[in-house]
This record gives structure tokens, C-alpha cells and sequence, in this order.
């Protein structure tokens, strides 16, 4: 593998970070950098930026209104786009249902929903996570009973990342109950404006209504908006699963809160001195860019065998559990620099706009926030103690 970048590399890698300085909108930087809560309204206009540069659709083949990139090209982008402070785009759609579509879906379901997610006139959440099957995806309890040219769903789903703002959901529905968990298990596409489909707000330890409860009650779905064959949505699950525990590895986004941490640490004092100079804690920032280095290194050597060809498998898994057990170990260290100014946790100090008093340090507002959300990293898109099972079946044999 070569690690070096190609004169065309560096040439693109100048182009993005040209684009992001001219195009990304100051404000929606400052929130990001600042760690402020970004708004629906923030990403919508900012994605509509990047859909105007035909930036938007980074996965897609270019036939679709991707951008047709190498992998190494997007690995650039990544990196770049997190160092600039754009806000994370909103996955759901243009990364997780959208390259389901284009891989499982219809001529006709490209043709209706893939224009919708580029021009986001259509907002997607995730129905996957039930109240009893979480990581465990194969044991989902909803179900979808064929009734004519429809299916009547019934069922529960949790957090439901932005689910508030959705109006389409993609759903993992149980049609065969007297198949073996992994089958019998088909991949749905709702209209969340259907009759029976309610959305109760979760608010999270931060304060943020970033979660909801889903639930489905006699909810009506044509059968057209079924991807792929009955029974057979657990291909189309583990596909989309693939591309959601990449990029939550998140190597651009750790490059730049190392960066951040790194920065606190010179300014932030300890027995009169910057905590930089304390030996314990440059030996924990040291520590944690090691790993940091090897996780990008990993996450190189995948980007190289997928340009070749290759299609991650217990791979995903690998970049998963140490990706995120380095951006916690970072939020974990930027808390433990302000030391008592991560104490008094103003929700509304995260809000645009607040202006009323600072506890300590400007950059001490939102770490506590960061540090209580960055605990799902973990959790979210199969348990880091599923991942290590993946990977024990998949690259051990055990």
C-alpha cells in the first residue's frame, strides 16, 4: 500500500479545502467550532451547498448525482471537511438508504427517491433499534402482515435520531415470524405522514432532543416500497450497516478534536503552569495520537483494498470499536483539562445566539455536552462488544 499522495491527490485536496473556505457559511463553522448546537435549517443550507457543488453524495456512483470518487479521494474530503468545522452530514439518507437503493432498490425507487434525498426534499430517519433488539437487529419484534398491494406494520422503534424532522423512515419489519431470526426479515420504506405513525421525543443527558420513540399502529405500506425481495431485508440491513460503522471510525473528526485538545491544553493552566508542560498529561495526548495514527493507517489499507476492489467486511468492525474508543478517550481528556469548568452544564450555552454569562473558559461550555453525547459513539451501529464478536467469527474463526 502506498500512503503517499498522488500530484492529483494533492491537487484535489487543495480544491476542497478552496471550496470550504470560500462556500462554508461562517456562522454554521463558528457553531461547530464553538461546539453550539447545529440546527435542521444550518444543515439544510449547507447541504444545499454541497448538492449545488455536486458534493453532496460523496458514496454515489456519478450516474446517481454522486460525485464518482476514489475512495482515497473521499478519505481527502473526510479529513478536510472535519479540519474546516463544517457540521457532520446527516447520514440517513444520502449514506445509509441511498446506497441501499442504488444497490437493492428498483428502477423506479431510484427514480423516486434518489433526486428527493439530493434536493432533500425528502428527510430520512432509521427504523432499526427496537426496545428489545438493539445491537441484536435479528431479534426486531415489528411486523408487517400482507394485506393486498400493502403491508400493515405494527411495532415500536427507539432512537430515532432525528426523527422529529423526518418524513420518510426505512424500517426493518419482521414478515415471516416462523423464520429463523435473520430471516424472514424485509426492508420497508414509510412515510412518516401515514396514518398510525407517532414520534415521541427522548431527551438526552445533554438536554438535547436529538432521540425519539417510533411507533407504528396499523400503519399502511405499499409494497412497492419494500427494497429488495420479502424476507430478505437482513442483506439490505447489513449492507447499509457496513457504510454506517465506517464512517462512524470518524478519523477526520478525531484529527480535528485532537487538534482542539491539544490547544485547550496550552491554554488551559494547572499549578501555574500550561497543562500542556504537565508530563502525566502529555503522556495520555501522546497515547491517545498513537492510536489515533494506527486507526488512520487501518483505515488507509481499507481505502486502498476497496479501490482495488475489495469490500470491507470484519474490517467495518475493526475501524468501529478503536474509532470510537479514541474520539471518547478525546472527549474524555478535553473534560479532564478544564477540570471543574466541565462542573456547571448550561444547556442553553449550547443554543446560538446565548450570550449570558461564561463559566470559566469559552471553550469549557460545551465539553461537558460532547462528553455525555461522544458515550453512544460505543453503543450506536452494533455495540462495540458486537463488533469484537464480528470480529472474532470473521478474522479468529472462534
Amino acid at each position: 500500500m502506498d500512503i503517499t499522495y498522488t500530484a492529483e491527490e494533492r491537487a484535489f485536496r487543495d480544491e476542497v479545502r478552496r471550496f470550504l473556505h470560500d462556500r462554508l457559511p461562517a456562522d454554521i463553522a463558528a457553531k461547530v467550532r464553538e461546539g453550539k448546537r447545529v440546527t435542521r435549517e444550518d444543515h439544510v443550507r449547507w447541504q444545499s451547498i454541497l448538492a449545488e457543488q455536486g458534493w453532496f453524495a460523496v458514496h454515489w456512483p456519478k450516474q446517481y448525482g454522486g460525485t464518482g470518487w476514489t475512495p482515497i479521494q473521499r478519505h481527502i474530503f473526510d479529513e478536510e471537511y472535519a479540519s474546516a468545522h463544517a457540521p457532520y452530514l446527516v447520514p440517513f439518507g444520502v449514506s445509509m438508504v441511498g446506497p441501499v437503493i442504488i444497490k437493492f432498490g428498483t428502477e423506479e425507487q431510484k427514480r423516486r427517491y434518489l433526486p428527493r434525498i439530493l434536493s432533500q426534499e425528502d428527510w430520512w430517519c432509521q427504523g432499526y433499534s427496537e426496545p428489545g433488539a438493539g445491537s441484536d437487529l435479528a431479534s426486531v419484534k415489528t411486523r408487517a402482515v400482507r394485506d393486498g398491494d400493502h403491508y400493515v406494520v405494527n411495532g415500536q422503534k427507539t432512537w430515532t435520531t432525528l426523527g422529529q424532522y423526518a418524513n420518510m423512515m426505512f424500517c426493518l419489519a419482521r414478515t415471516d415470524p416462523t423464520a429463523k431470526q435473520q430471516e424472514g426479515i424485509s426492508f420497508l420504506l414509510i412515510d412518516m405522514d401515514t396514518p398510525g405513525v407517532t414520534v415521541r421525543p427522548i431527551i438526552t443527558l445533554d438536554g438535547a432532543h436529538e432521540v425519539n420513540e417510533v411507533f407504528l399502529d396499523d400503519v399502511r405500506v405499499p409494497v412497492e416500497d419494500r427494497v429488495g425481495e420479502e424476507g430478505k431485508g437482513w442483506t439490505c440491513a447489513k449492507f447499509l450497516l457496513t457504510y454506517e460503522r465506517t464512517g462512524i471510525a470518524g478519523v477526520g473528526h478525531a484529527k480535528q478534536a485532537l487538534a482542539h485538545l491539544k490547544d485547550v491544553a496550552r491554554h488551559q493552566t494547572a499549578n501555574g503552569r500550561p497543562l500542556y508542560e504537565d508530563p502525566l498529561f502529555r503522556a495520555r495526548i501522546a497515547e491517545v495520537e498513537v492510536d489515533l495514527m494506527a486507526l488512520e493507517m487501518t483505515n488507509l489499507r481499507v481505502i486502498s483494498a476497496a479501490q482495488n476492489g475489495g469490500v470491507p467486511g470484519a474490517e467495518s468492525s475493526m475501524l468501529k470499536v478503536r474509532g470510537t474508543e479514541i474520539r471518547q478517550a478525546i472527549t474524555d481528556l478535553l473534560r479532564r483539562a478544564v477540570g471543574p469548568y466541565a462542573l456547571p452544564f448550561l444547556p442553553e450555552a449550547l443554543e446560538g445566539g446565548w450570550d449570558g454569562e461564561p463559566v470559566g473558559p469559552d471553550y469549557a461550555a460545551p465539553l461537558s455536552a460532547q462528553y455525555f453525547n461522544r458515550r453512544k459513539l460505543s453503543i450506536y451501529g452494533g455495540s462495540n462488544e458486537i463488533q469484537k464478536n464480528i470480529i472474532a467469527k470473521m478474522i479468529l474463526g472462534l
